[in-house]
């Protein structure tokens, strides 16, 4: 079999398996393979389409990885499920004190507590979700 078309292969090889793991190194190796086919294509030796391969890939994690990194490390773009809860205001159903209460936040009730000690929250009040722990609410009285 021609040099030249076992690199081919090897790149479509790489990038089937991309597809599956989603890691972005195979996807750099099927990349880098393809400098190699077309050494093999011109009738480079071995030795070389090797180094060109190794040089190719060495490029391809160089440029390919800090790219990865800075999408790895961006923020959601949206919060959502409880998370999405934290920091909204709530109105009290049901008086809140630090063991026990209800509230009302976009239309669903939620169990509550407060979160000082000290403080009772009386019915109707507005109050701020500040975090949310299992099912409960953890509020703070809007001033």
């Amino acid at each position: 079999m021609e040099m030249w078309l076992i690199w081919l292969v090897l790149t479509v090889a790489f990038g089937v398996a991309e597809v599956f793991t989603l890691t972005a190194a195979l996807g750099v190796l099927g990349g880098a393979a393809l400098i190699p086919a077309g050494l093999a294509a011109l009738g480079a030796p071995l030795p070389i389409q090797l180094v060109a391969f190794a040089a190719a890939a060495a490029a391809g994690v160089v440029l390919v990885r800090p790219v990865a990194l800075r999408h790895m490390r961006q923020p959601p773009i949206e919060r959502f499920g409880i998370d999405a809860l934290v920091g909204k205001r709530a109105y009290v159903v049901r008086e809140v004190t630090d063991r026990d209460g209800l509230v009302r936040i976009d239309g669903e009730d939620w169990t509550a507590r407060a979160f000082d000690e000290s403080v009772v929250i009386p019915v109707g009040a507005a109050v701020d979700v500040m975090r949310i722990s299992g099912t409960t609410a953890i509020v703070y009285p809007r001033e």
